[in-house]
């Protein structure tokens, strides 16, 4: 009974190990929606702030968040035009730094996208439209195609800024092309598996949304003019809303819970509530308001209400209620920025370097902690990331590891 028992937990230890290194890497936590599962975290933070256990300052210029796996940190960034991949482990040595292709420099310069690692492969797509695999383990190109050669893309103003989404062995990126608009490819061959043409339009900044339902499994993303559900099986739209806005920026990806899914935007748009079918063929809008009109910031969904930062029209921290979209208040305490949440609280990043702790109730914005964010260059655009119990924040050309546990 005892070899027995031994064996069955060499295999269960196995197993563990081979699905947690085929998980493949999200945009904003490991459901996609800002949360994260983190307990035990600081209440309150001391007047300093979280204890910082290391910082890396050569990561050159951009706004994109770090990933995590087992034993690493993954995050990209750019020099001059070209696009670098850095691989740390999680004490925040260095183990390589490689090129994967151009990146944008000519408005708000540098990298954009997270890369999204699954077992031994890498994949990030560049600003300037190149899509890589790369090895995760020594960072070697295994396929690469240009998604304005290869499909028929189209560059957006402030340029691709897509983490692209991976699904067993597909992966899903939005070249924006009249024909192909939506693609799935085999993430370890780069063949096309499907092209959906959607509207036609261009990407709107937007990372996908899979939404798994018992009868379908839908992909849901923001382009430039329109929200799209599309069958992730088939490459079938199903629906669309048409969405737009002042520079037809839709950088935010949707929440979803219960049949429910909120899709939001800046520069004058707002957001929108919809119901899914029982299928996901169809939507129902439940309501629409102007209230958070965040451009980049994102939102999180907790116990019923839905948490973020307002943009030009509404500049304000705001919490409104997932079923109704009323707002139960408003804030302008800290400048508008991005949000994530974990144990409890809201942890708010604003554009103007303010780092805060704040309570998750309707009742009000209550900050319990705030530091200034010194460290790093330029725009404080990257989004929030926790993971092991640690607060990871980029700012440019910096990487900063907060103890928060």
């Amino acid at each position: 009974m005892k070899i027995k028992a031994a064996i069955g937990l060499v295999v269960l230890l196995f197993l563990s190990v081979t699905i947690f290194g085929q998980t493949p890497t999200k945009w904003r936590g490991p459901r996609a929606n800002g949360i994260y599962p983190d307990k035990g975290l600081l209440k309150v933070w001391p007047a300093v702030g979280p204890q910082v256990l290391w910082t890396f300052d050569g990561l050159g210029q951009g706004f994109s968040a770090p990933v995590f796996t087992k034993d690493n940190i993954f995050v990209s960034g750019m020099s001059v035009d070209t696009g670098f991949m850095y691989k740390f482990t999680l004490n925040g040595k260095l183990v390589w730094r490689k090129m994967y292709g151009t990146e944008f420099k000519a408005l708000w310069p540098g990298a954009r996208a997270c890369p999204t690692v699954v077992g031994d492969k890498l994949y990030i797509l560049s600003g300037t439209g190149h899509l890589n695999c790369m090895s995760s383990v020594d960072g070697k190109t295994i396929w690469s195609k240009d998604v304005f050669k290869d499909f028929d893309g189209r560059q957006i103003q402030w340029s691709l800024n897509e983490t692209v989404v991976v699904d067993g062995d597909k992966l899903y990126c939005s070249p924006g092309g009249v024909k192909d608009n939506v693609i799935a490819l085999n993430r370890n061959t780069g063949a096309l598996i499907w092209s959906c043409p959607a509207m036609g339009s261009k990407q709107g900044y937007c990372t996908p949304l899979l939404i798994d339902l018992p009868k379908r499994k839908l992909l849901v993303t923001m382009m430039a003019t329109n929200i799209i559900g599309i069958d992730r099986e088939t490459g079938k739209m199903l629906w669309n809303f048409a969405w737009t806005n002042q520079w037809a920026v839709h950088a935010n990806t949707p929440l979803y819970y219960d049949k429910g899914l909120f899709c939001f935007s800046g520069y004058g748009q707002g957001n929108v509530k919809f119901t899914l079918s029982d299928d996901g063929s169809t939507i129902t809008k439940d309501w629409a308001n102007k209230s958070i009109d965040s451009k980049i910031g994102g939102a999180v969904l907790v116990n019923g209400f839905i948490y973020g930062s307002g943009d030009d029209d509404n500049p304000a921290w705001q919490c409104i209620d997932w079923k109704t979209g009323e707002q139960k208040y408003a804030s302008k305490e800290i400048a508008k920025g991005n949000i994530i949440y974990a144990d409890g609280k809201l942890y708010c990043y604003s554009d103007k370097g303010d780092l805060a702790l704040a309570e998750a109730n309707p009742a009000g914005f209550k900050i319990v902690s705030k530091i200034k964010v010194t460290q790093g260059t330029e725009y404080h655009w990257a989004h929030l990331v926790i993971n092991n119990g640690i607060l990871y924040l980029r700012h440019g050309n910096s990487l900063v590891a907060y103890k928060i546990k």
